[in-house]
């Protein structure tokens, strides 16, 4: 069974927790997985699935697995994109629905359905991370950004975790599954972010 995790699931246990910066790129290490306490690695988009489906066939208890990637989306009244409430900070904006966001978000869905092909047999709970609004010194890096997540987790500080609750930037708003197009509706998890 996969589905969203809760905000009372963020628990560090290194055993059970995956952390994956996703890309998708031809060739390119476009992505950073990183497992439990483990040392980060990069490596492609077909990799990372590979790995992480492997990862998930050998478990017996809840997997969380936390994805650098919109996991859910959100409506205006009118049928509208419209940005959640976590990516707009400081007068900087990083919506779902705009340039690498709805990139990432496709490579999401393809690591979703192909975890959902391999029938793991303990359920996996997902994550949303969001690593983003880094000073222009900090370029982005695929290791970097899993350890920023994983730390997220096993540190958490006061903004570090948003609930579902916090999304909506206007309570007309509607927000859902961002696979649920694709009818794979897991429900909305909860922000893991961490800007450095």
């Amino acid at each position: 069974m996969i589905r969203a995790g809760t905000t009372k699931e963020i628990i560090w246990d290194s055993d059970n927790w995956v952390f994956l910066d996703i890309g998708f790129a031809n060739k390119a290490s476009s992505c950073g997985l990183l497992f439990g306490d483990e040392s980060p690695i990069e490596v492609t988009f077909n990799e990372a699935t590979e790995l992480i489906c492997k990862y998930l066939s050998n478990q017996k208890t809840p997997t969380n697995i936390v994805v650098e990637a919109p996991l859910s989306v959100s409506f205006d009244i009118k049928g509208n994109p419209k940005g959640r409430k976590p990516e707009k900070q400081k007068g900087k904006t990083r919506y779902w629905y705009v340039g690498l966001g709805c990139t990432v978000m496709v490579a999401a869905f393809y690591l979703i359905k192909a975890i959902t092909n391999s029938n793991p047999p303990a359920e996996v709970r997902l994550f949303e991370g969001f690593v983003s609004f880094k000073s222009k010194e900090e370029a982005s890096n695929h290791s970097k950004d899993v350890l920023l997540l994983r730390n997220a987790v096993k540190n958490p500080k006061p903004n570090n975790i948003v609930s579902p609750n916090d999304f909506l930037m206007d309570k007309t708003d509607t927000i859902s599954s961002a696979f649920k197009v694709g009818n794979m509706d897991y429900g909305v998890p909860p922000i893991i972010q961490n800007h450095g």
